[in-house]
């Protein structure tokens, strides 16, 4: 009892590990996952109270209250609508036990603290949300450039000396190829399955 108390002042009770692939289908994060929709698990810490379910599409988070309870709380964040920022690697010193990776992802800032053992598995973590970090913060500003030339061509539209009904007729045409061209915009620049970066990064 009292080493348990001990663990808990020092905050040591909720040291993440690692998991290894060929343990995934033993944790509860496993039973989320939408393996039907060829939804894959990359990455996953564990601790005494949470899990942390990186896959190729979302993070699956598992909330734990405390080491004792059976209660859990389940978030999944798409990578697509979630995204990903500020991220941070905290590495140990002399005398501490654990690492820790910090990032922002669904108006939540998260801080999960690993074994030190871990800092090589860690780091491949870290690159693979910055690349992520990079790859959706590069997309979204490609759909702004996108939308702002779709309104410059809108607005030069309006001023042109077309009579009524013709400018009817091309506001319509206009309308219908942007409608379209945003479409086909928006599949080259909304990235859903994210499993390419793991792949590139992930080496455990």
């Amino acid at each position: 009892m009292f080493k348990k108390i001990a663990a808990d002042a020092l905050g040591l009770s909720d040291i993440g590990s690692v998991i290894k692939p060929a343990d995934y289908n033993k944790v509860d994060s496993d039973d989320y996952v939408m393996h039907e929709d060829q939804e894959k698990i990359y990455f996953l810490i564990k601790s005494k109270t949470d899990e942390y379910c990186f896959t190729n599409k979302a993070l699956i988070h598992l909330d734990g209250t405390s080491a004792v309870s059976k209660k859990r709380m389940l978030r999944r964040f798409e990578y697509e609508t979630n995204k990903i920022s500020n991220v941070f690697l905290e590495t140990a010193g002399t005398i501490d036990l654990d690492v820790e990776i910090k990032f922002q992802m669904g108006g939540q800032q998260y801080s999960i603290d690993v074994n030190k053992k871990h800092i090589e598995e860690l780091k491949d973590l870290y690159k693979a949300l910055v690349k992520i970090s990079e790859i959706t913060r590069d997309n979204n500003k490609a759909l702004e450039f996108a939308q702002q030339s779709l309104q410059l061509a809108s607005s030069t539209l309006n001023r042109s000396d077309s009579t009524k009904g013709s400018l009817a007729e091309e506001f319509k045409e206009l309308n219908q190829i942007a409608f379209a061209w945003l479409m086909e915009t928006k599949k080259e620049y909304s990235v859903k399955d994210f499993g390419f970066v793991f792949d590139q990064y992930i080496n455990n």
